[in-house]
């Protein structure tokens, strides 16, 4: 007698066994279902525009004016002052995130950890807008102060504070990763007579290089597409330019200055829109592909 309820229990088990399966695997289709509708409203309207803009003139042209006359669509100026900004913001948040990462997992005690992560994680959660504005009438004067000639709108004002935005997300992975590191590999290199500082940067720095080179890229990807606060900071002029103190104009500042309306939908120049964002992406994807192979190649083996 009692078999049977048993085996009415077991099926039922397995009937929602496999019902959570099938939500489980809805959940992760839809990530791939976005992203192929982002891949093709982007390529649908990009190749559009390469039918009338040559993919030549568009990737080695140095002059973006889309709105002369006789317009010219080299997204090299955009793509510099993308890579400008990125850079100077990598600059900024990497190593003082790996080492506010180091100081968290290594040194700070629980009282101590448990006060300066959140405080930390807080300038994520401001937006950035407000960054924006902060770096528009406060990190501006003062670069002004600091080197004279420096523009209104400046590329060095938009690296800082999109560096200042992006060190919680370096800081907040790096030390999740460094935390997993085994505490025997610890004990051992202070063993053998290492101090804190040398077991952290070359045992356990070099054990979580995974997580590090994640948040790396991670980081950097989110200064590649930060919007607001580059548009605000940087200003909209898109120079061919190694000077971190001249205004520039990146891919995403380009792409809200369309999406405000300046250009009607189905011309070449709202076209224009999507390929620069096809540009983007294909950066950002192979940003991706590149922490992988490093990640897949300096992993260490811990036993």
């Amino acid at each position: 007698m009692s078999a049977r309820p048993d085996l009415s229990r077991r099926r039922a088990t397995g009937r929602g066994e496999r019902l959570i399966e099938v939500f489980l695997a809805g959940c992760a289709g839809v990530t791939g279902l976005a992203t192929l509708g982002v891949l093709v409203v982007l390529l649908g309207h990009s190749v559009a525009f390469f039918a009338e803009v040559p993919l030549g003139a568009f990737l080695f042209g140095t002059r973006w004016e889309p709105m002369f006359e006789d317009p010219r669509f080299g997204v090299l100026p955009l793509v510099s002052g993308s890579l400008l900004v990125a850079g100077g913001a990598a600059l900024v948040a990497l190593p003082t995130g790996v080492l506010s990462a180091i100081f968290l997992s290594e040194y700070a005690g629980p009282r101590a950890r448990g006060v300066l992560k959140p405080l930390l994680e807080v300038l994520a959660g401001i937006p950035t807008v407000v960054y924006g504005y902060f770096a528009l009438t406060f990190v501006t004067p003062l670069l002004r102060t600091l080197v004279p000639g420096t523009g209104v709108f400046n590329a060095a004002s938009a690296s800082l504070v999109v560096g200042v935005m992006i060190i919680p997300t370096v800081a907040s992975l790096s030390e999740d990763a460094m935390r997993a590191v085994p505490d025997s590999l610890r004990a051992a290199s202070l063993g053998l007579g290492a101090t804190r500082m040398e077991t952290a940067v070359r045992v356990v720095v070099p054990s979580a290089v995974s997580g590090i080179v994640a948040s790396f890229v991670l980081g950097v990807s989110r200064a590649l597409g930060e919007t607001m606060a580059v548009t605000i900071a940087a200003g909209s002029l898109p120079n061919l330019t190694l000077d971190p103190f001249s205004s520039v104009q990146t891919m995403t500042a380009y792409i809200v200055q369309v999406s405000l309306g300046e250009a009607a939908q189905g011309t070449v120049v709202y076209r224009s829109l999507f390929a620069v964002g096809t540009t983007l992406f294909l950066m950002t994807l192979a940003m991706n592909l590149l922490s992988q192979w490093v990640v897949a190649r300096f992993r260490p083996e811990i036993r």
